[in-house]
């Protein structure tokens, strides 16, 4: 059974000394038990909880011996000098303490009670948010160990520069991530990602799809810009869904996929008799065109397309049987600048 002692010191600023003392004074009186518990409340929002365990409980003659390491309290060093002018000394059945732990925790002053009434709950949640980052961290590693140091003259060169070829508009949709399904490796394509990978016009203002494309067009002159739609688009769908379309100031995502309206124009024309989930799958490929469309109302972007020096593609993933749909579009071809129309090549269809 697992004692508990808290020690609540009510003014923050409470110095260190003050602390290592009271330290010196009530841990060798709980020493008699099998395990040992001690927390320490610095303040209302910062806390740091000290466990100690009597199979491993034996503890350095000098708390920090070593001047470069410090604690950390919630971002407050505490540097070794400090602790070592104390001269904290512990009884010579201590020198064998093979550990202390110190664990840091910042989280709210009502989150703090409840860790304390109900310590069984919190280890539930912390142990189920530790796996969580737990499979995390061993991707990481392995991208570190199998990617980053297998190339790491590659990366360093990324570290100080970066020139990409692609610029790349896609959905913001978890099943749908552009250097997962073509491949794009670090340094190849700058990517910006949204609800319905939907390009504004010029005229409607800043956005960070636009800043995106300032960015990646006039600093890292990229060659080509591939806006990527997919099947089953939950923004098209509220797109498609809208009924009033006037009154969608009150919804984040209606004021922002309103601005693929005029594909959903042009598809209610095309294929109106067909179901919502048919019409739906129109207008998914029906916005890209739109959206390239509205890359040309940049005159940067269009400035350097009549140059040649910047094209602009379309692509569709259908991740309900795995393929994709590539084409670019022909400017040179323009009928009607008015009506949008515009003609497009190289389609291929990849599956």
């Amino acid at each position: 059974m697992i004692e508990k002692f808290r020690l609540v010191v009510s003014e923050p600023g409470v110095q260190l000394l003050d602390i290592a003392v009271l330290l010196i004074r009530v841990i060798p009186l709980f020493l008699m038990w099998k395990n040992l518990g001690f927390s320490v409340f610095l303040g209302q929002e910062k806390q740091a909880v000290f466990q100690f365990s009597s199979s491993s409980v034996l503890l350095p003659m000098d708390i920090i011996k070593s001047p470069v390491k410090s604690v950390n309290i919630f971002g407050s060093q505490l540097k070794s000098w400090e602790i070592e002018q104390t001269h904290l000394r512990f009884l010579d059945a201590f020198k064998k303490t093979p550990t202390l732990r110190l664990k840091v925790l910042r989280e709210s002053p009502g989150l703090t009670q409840e860790i304390i009434d109900n310590p069984q709950k919190s280890i539930g949640t912390t142990e189920k948010g530790s796996d969580t980052f737990k499979e995390m961290r061993h991707r990481f590693l392995s991208f570190k160990k199998d990617k980053y140091l297998e190339n790491l003259k590659h990366y360093q060169t990324l570290a100080e520069v970066q020139a990409p070829k692609f610029m790349v508009i896609a959905c913001a949709d978890s099943r749908v991530c552009p250097s997962t399904i073509l491949g794009f490796q670090p340094g190849e394509a700058f990517v910006v990602r949204n609800v319905a990978n939907l390009v504004p016009p010029h005229e409607n203002g800043p956005t960070e799809t636009n800043a995106a494309l300032e960015f990646s067009v006039n600093s890292l002159e990229v060659e080509n810009i591939l806006v990527v739609g997919h099947s089953c688009c939950g923004g098209i769908r509220a797109l498609m869904s809208m009924q009033d379309e006037k009154n969608s100031s009150g919804s984040f995502i209606k004021s922002w996929v309103i601005v693929g309206k005029a594909a959903k124009l042009r598809t209610k024309a095309a294929v109106s008799n067909l179901d919502l989930d048919q019409q739906c799958r129109h207008c998914e490929k029906e916005s890209i065109n739109m959206s390239l469309l509205n890359l040309l109302t940049y005159p940067w972007i269009e400035d350097r397309v009549k140059k040649g020096t910047l094209s602009l593609h379309g692509g569709y993933y259908d991740f309900t049987d795995c393929t994709f749909e590539k084409w670019t579009l022909d400017c040179s071809r323009r009928t009607s600048k008015v009506h949008g129309e515009y003609s497009i090549k190289n389609r291929e269809f990849w599956s």
